[in-house]
């Protein structure tokens, strides 16, 4: 039986490849990669000849008993269109089902665009929390961001450069002025890395969207989130003070780092009162 290779391969600078890689990916019998072109031009520039198979969000079913059966009789190497395979790619199915069917798996260490962007975000690496892409329709983005007001880790998320002025300011919206970064092309020629509070990085794109992958860090919020009974106390004493049910609802969200939808809900159950 043979051996599922996890191949990191260079997000960018074609350089950013480990011996280690470039051997496995020599000697396997077969290469599924996410990106055939991506991959082509990777083996030619170190002349490696080893077959490709494509292996990705739009055949990834059909593909899977193909590289399975594979697997029975020779080694194959997983590799996505950059960095480490099965980081919001459809790299984890077939390893999974790899796993599922007895074949070892092995990892081979690479770049990675998430670790990379946030060691250079200039925010705290100790602990985080990874996202994924961001939600494309904005009524989803609005609530995933909202339910992270209180987040306190460092947050990183991967996002298309079009969608990237509108993030920004649901950003602001849900999470109020916070210090990130947003990095692009990293590794690349134009590889840039944008620091700042939400307003300065918003101002930063106002001419329009970059181009490129972009990865944004987020710092976390400064303290945890308000408890219910806190929330509710501080409704109070605004309500008290003579402030709109939409007025105290978006001050306390804010202060509290509580979903804004949340805090409503008990600025309603307080009017029965």
């Amino acid at each position: 039986m043979g051996t599922l290779y996890v191949v990191g391969t260079p997000i960018g600078n074609l350089e950013d490849i480990t011996l280690r890689a470039l051997r496995i990916l020599g000697q396997v019998g077969l290469v599924a990669a996410e990106d055939t072109r991506a991959a082509h031009k990777l083996l030619s520039h170190y002349d490696i000849k080893t077959p490709l198979t494509s292996y990705w969000k739009h055949n990834k079913l059909a593909k899977l008993e193909y590289i399975l059966r594979a697997l029975e009789h020779q080694d194959v190497a997983l590799i996505s269109k950059a960095g480490m395979p099965g980081i919001s790619d459809p790299g984890y199915e077939l390893i999974k089902a790899a796993v599922e069917n007895g074949f070892a798996v092995v990892p081979i260490p690479g770049p990675s665009a998430l670790i990379s962007a946030l060691v250079v975000s200039g925010l705290p690496t100790d602990s985080f929390l990874y996202l994924g892409f961001l939600p494309r329709k904005r009524g989803k983005r609005i609530r995933l961001l909202s339910s992270l007001a209180g987040e306190t880790r460092t947050i990183v998320a991967f996002e298309a450069p079009h969608r990237l002025p509108d993030a920004l300011e649901d950003i602001k919206e849900t999470l109020g002025e916070r210090s990130l970064a947003v990095t692009r092309e990293l590794t690349k020629l134009h590889e840039e890395v944008v620091r700042g509070t939400t307003s300065q990085v918003i101002d930063h794109f106002q001419s329009g969207p970059p181009r490129g992958e972009v990865t944004l860090v987020i710092d976390g919020a400064e303290e945890a989130s308000w408890e219910p009974d806190k929330v509710e106390n501080a409704l109070r004493r605004l309500r008290r003070e003579g402030f709109s049910g939409t007025e105290a609802v978006k001050e306390v969200a804010k202060m509290g780092g509580r979903p804004r939808a949340e805090v409503y809900r008990i600025w309603l159950s307080m009017e029965d009162e």
